[in-house]
C-alpha cells in the first residue's frame, strides 16, 4: 500500500533521527514519550525531502502566497527548500526572504534578505516546529515594519497539540487567538501516534506512555 505524505514524513523524520521514542525531559520540565530535534536534519539530501513535505503540505491546504519568509535561522533553509520544491513539484515559482537579526545600515540597507516586501503582498511564514510561538512574535513586528503585508499562514513540520504551561490552548490554538494566523503543520502528533498503531514505524511499546501524555497534556 503506498504510503500518503503525512506517512512517508513520519518515517523520514523516524529515519532521520529527529524523532525518536522513549523517556524524555523535555525544556519544560514535562517528561514525554517523544522528542523532537530538527537539529539532526544535516545533509542536502534531507533538506530537499523535507522542502517536498512543505510544499505538500502547502499544495493540500490549497494556499497561495506572493513570497515564502523564513524567520532566522532554522527558518532560513526550510524557506529555501520549500520555494524549490514548490517549484520542481508543482511547478509554483514564488519568492522568498529572511530577516536580518540586525538591520543593515549600509549597502541595501534593510530587515530582509531576498525578496524586498511591499504593500499588499501576501506572505507564508515557514517554520521547523512551534513550540511557545516565539518565532511568529518576532517575525510578525518585522514584517509590519517592511510593509502592509497579509500573513495568508504559517506552515510548520510538526503540530504537537499540547497545552502550554499557563493555558489550556495548543501553541498554534494561542497563535490563532493572539495573531489571528492560521498555523498549518505538515503532521500532527494524532498522525504520529496513529502511524505507530498502523505500523507504519515502530513503537507499539510506547503507545500506552503516548496515550497518557496526550490525556494529560493534550490541548
Amino acid at each position: 500500500m503506498a504510503l500518503t505524505y503525512k506517512e512517508e514524513f513520519i518515517r523520514f523524520m523516524v529515519d532521520s533521527g529527529v524523532l525518536r521514542f522513549g523517556e524524555f525531559t523535555l525544556k519544560s520540565g514535562r517528561r514525554a514519550p517523544y522528542f523532537i530535534n530538527t537539529g539532526n536534519y544535516k545533509t542536502g539530501a534531507q533538506l530537499a525531502r523535507l522542502g517536498g513535505y512543505y510544499a505538500d503540505c502547502i499544495r493540500e491546504h490549497g494556499l497561495s502566497a506572493d513570497t515564502l519568509v523564513g524567520p532566522a535561522y532554522k527558518g532560513i533553509p526550510l524557506a529555501v527548500a520549500a520555494a524549490v520544491a514548490l517549484y520542481e513539484k508543482y511547478g509554483a515559482d514564488m519568492n522568498y526572504c529572511f530577516d536580518r537579526k540586525e538591520a543593515k545600515d549600509h549597502g541595501e540597507g534593510g530587515l530582509f534578505v531576498g525578496k524586498q516586501l511591499v504593500d499588499g503582498e501576501r506572505v507564508l511564514i515557514v517554520e521547523d516546529v512551534m513550540t511557545s510561538g516565539k518565532a511568529l512574535r518576532e517575525i510578525l513586528p518585522k514584517l509590519r515594519a517592511a510593509a502592509d503585508v497579509k500573513v495568508a499562514g504559517m506552515i510548520i513540520s510538526v503540530d504537537r497539540m499540547e497545552k502550554g504551561q499557563d493555558s489550556d490552548l495548543s501553541a498554534v490554538q494561542e497563535a490563532k487567538r493572539e495573531f489571528g494566523v492560521d498555523v498549518y503543520s505538515v503532521v500532527t502528533m494524532e498522525d504520529i501516534i496513529s502511524a505507530i498503531e498502523r505500523g507504519i514505524v515502530d513503537g507499539k511499546e510506547y503507545l500506552p506512555a503516548m496515550y497518557e501524555y496526550r490525556k494529560k497534556y493534550g490541548a
